[in-house]
């Protein structure tokens, strides 16, 4: 993925909640993004954390286990597989059963439940990220998941859980579209109500954290949960532990 990033937003007063008094705002000659002059200024709102799920909360088999279940590497399978059938199904353009028959170019034969099977032994949450979900929602952090996923996150959901600490109020496979598309963050801000700069967007993917900044939200690329405690931290998620 490259070296650890964070982005910031700023041409928006930038949503800082919770600040002590000892609180100084990060020296601009850390973050090439942020202008010297710039002033950050408090925000009386909370921030709304929006949260990717696979490879960011949540370990993704496809690229773990998938390989495997079908006897192939990952370059065989991407040249196999139909370039467009799992988006479509991300989309929820296309239901499981078809998923299964246009699976691969040729349209063999898959096992769809064992497939499916696989993928439910897979689903673990990444390491140290549900301790951090536990301590949010202590704070009182409203969150969301903003994730491409089909309709299988009902066996995240069944198995781990995840509506324990956020709702699953973003999904591809109902809104019909995906990110890096703008209208996915359109739509977040407009069932929100809230503006661009109240949001905190969290994902593996920097491409998908750029049009979340292109789009006036904050954006964090997720690397790891120690990374991203202290990237909550400098974009004034304070989270207090007892």
């Amino acid at each position: 993925m490259g070296s650890h990033k964070l982005i910031w937003r700023c041409n928006s007063s930038f949503p800082i909640v919770n600040i002590q008094n000892s609180f100084s705002p990060p020296q601009a000659t850390n973050y090439s993004t942020i202008p010297k002059k710039m002033s950050l200024s408090l925000s009386k709102r909370s921030p709304v954390l929006l949260f990717d799920v696979m490879d960011t909360i949540v370990r993704d088999p496809f690229y773990h286990d998938v390989t495997s279940f079908f006897g192939m590497s990952m370059k065989e399978l991407l040249e196999c597989k139909h370039p467009t059938a799992w988006i479509q199904f991300e989309k929820g353009l296309i239901n499981e059963k078809e998923l299964g028959r246009i699976f691969f170019k040729d349209e063999r034969t898959i096992d769809l439940e064992g497939l499916k099977s696989c993928m439910r032994r897979g689903y673990s949450y990444i390491e140290g990220v549900e301790g951090l979900l536990v301590d949010l929602k202590k704070n009182g952090y409203e969150m969301h998941t903003a994730t491409n996923y089909p309709i299988w996150y009902e066996i995240i959901e069944e198995k781990l859980k995840l509506s324990n600490y956020m709702s699953w109020t973003f999904c591809s496979c109902a809104m019909g579209k995906r990110k890096p598309d703008l209208e996915f963050y359109r739509d977040i801000l407009k069932q929100l109500n809230v503006e661009p700069s109240c949001c905190v967007f969290i994902d593996d993917r920097m491409g998908n954290v750029e049009a979340a900044v292109d789009a006036g939200f904050v954006g964090i690329q997720f690397k790891d949960v120690d990374l991203l405690r202290k990237d909550l931290a400098r974009v004034g998620v304070v989270i207090e532990t007892s």
